[in-house]
């Protein structure tokens, strides 16, 4: 038993940290270009807001429509950068540069086709925010209803 509990805190240690770290994952962004998440938005004391979505999902375009409405303004009082990063599979993925460009989103879009770094981070649903500030993860928002970013700006306002 003893042996049971150990193991079972050693594992629940691991979890723990892997959780506040991004992974080392490499993904594509929109134009086929490979992308290091743990290497390519690592600049000192820049927030990066990874917003995780899919074109089927409404609630995820209509976060991604408002943080698009806002980001002049976040941009101009905060060292951020917003990452879109796009869940979709080999089914819909071909949806998702007409609807990007569609949208007229000025993010950096990141593919992550196999859902690779939708599973290293444990995400289950999205709409799913993650902030990272030095390569750690600073907080974490899921779900949206409208003014959810107005929430996550007050948040990051105090990063």
């Amino acid at each position: 038993m003893k042996n049971l509990v150990t193991l079972f805190l050693i594992f629940a240690g691991i979890l723990a940290y892997s959780q506040t770290k991004m992974p080392d994952v490499s993904l594509s962004d929109i134009d086929g270009k490979k992308v290091s998440i743990k290497n390519d938005f690592n600049e000192k004391d820049k927030i990066y807001v990874f917003s995780f979505w899919a074109t089927w999902c409404t609630p995820c375009i209509n976060e991604l429509d408002e943080m698009n409405d806002v980001k002049g303004e976040w941009t101009k009082n905060l060292n951020i950068e917003i990452i879109a990063v796009a869940t979709d599979d080999s089914r819909t993925q071909k949806r998702i540069k007409p609807l990007v460009n569609g949208k007229g989103w000025d993010y950096k879009i990141l593919l992550d086709s196999n859902q690779d770094l939708k599973r290293a981070l444990s995400i289950v649903n999205i709409p799913y925010t993650v902030v990272v500030k030095n390569g750690e993860i600073v907080h974490i928002q899921n779900g949206y209803v409208p003014g959810s970013e107005d929430e996550l700006y007050t948040k990051l306002k105090t990063l």
